[in-house]
């Protein structure tokens, strides 16, 4: 069976086992309400451009703070993969603030740019800086000395070697960063507009929740997730595939 089906299938399973143990009270609609009702809200919500605002807000944040981070990620990977002196400092303190979640820089974000939409999109470039900085790295640095050795040997040098050999040679890796650099911004851009002043999808939710809207709340949280989803089987996915093909990596 297709694959498509098979999700198809599942999910309309899973939305017909909501609706039936809404319909029959299992839970109380004011903590899980059903799918019909989540239905009706998300539409009044694009029926009167709430949502719609709000997507436009989000993206608009989201694209600028991602392109921010795949700048300075892609910059600082280059300078710890091509100077051991950074690798041993800056790496290391890379290393621990990618462990660290994204919102937990919102409330320094807010000390130093307000509630604002500076805050939120610092917060997503943080968020994908981290992840794009060390995947350049890896991907300079498992560059196959074969390679650099034969192109050494017929005369390539300095940057006409990494033009030439090692960076076609590590895109698969900038690809890979891309990719988990745009799930780790999506996530922070909702945690940082939890809290934020202005439309977007993250302060939506914070608002349905506070005023105890959960239809608008479970319709939102369905939003985020299939736009996650989108963007990452249908672009980035398809990206890396591509990529892995022309570079040899899958059949």
């Amino acid at each position: 069976m297709n694959p498509l089906i098979k999700r198809i299938i599942f999910i309309v399973v899973v939305l017909g086992l909501w609706e039936l143990g809404s319909q029959l009270q299992i839970w109380s609609e004011l903590i899980l309400p059903a799918p019909s009702s989540v239905g009706v809200a998300l539409y009044e919500g694009f029926a009167n451009m709430t949502l719609v605002y709000d997507f436009v807000a989000s993206f608009r944040r989201l694209i600028i703070g991602l392109a921010i981070a795949l700048f300075i990620g892609t910059s600082i990977g280059l300078l710890i993969a091509k100077s051991k002196t950074a690798d041993d400092t800056i790496g290391s303190m890379l290393l621990a603030f990618q462990s660290v979640p994204s919102i937990v820089w919102l409330p320094l974000a807010m000390m130093w740019f307000g509630l604002n939409d500076k805050a939120v999109i610092f917060v997503v470039v943080l968020g994908g800086t981290f992840v794009m900085a060390m995947n350049v790295r890896s991907g300079i640095k498992n560059v196959s000395p074969d390679f650099i050795r034969a192109a050494r040997t017929m005369g390539a040098k300095g940057f006409d070697l990494f033009i030439r050999v090692i960076f076609p040679a590590s895109i698969p890796y900038f690809v890979t960063g891309s990719r988990l650099a745009w799930a780790f911004a999506w996530r922070a851009l909702i945690a940082g507009e939890l809290l934020s002043t202005g439309p977007g999808l993250g302060y939506t939710l914070s608002y349905a929740s506070d005023f105890g809207e959960m239809e608008l709340v479970i319709g939102v949280m369905i939003i985020i997730g299939v736009i996650g989803l989108i963007v990452d089987q249908v672009i980035f996915q398809r990206i890396e595939k591509s990529v892995a093909k022309r570079w040899g990596l899958e059949l």
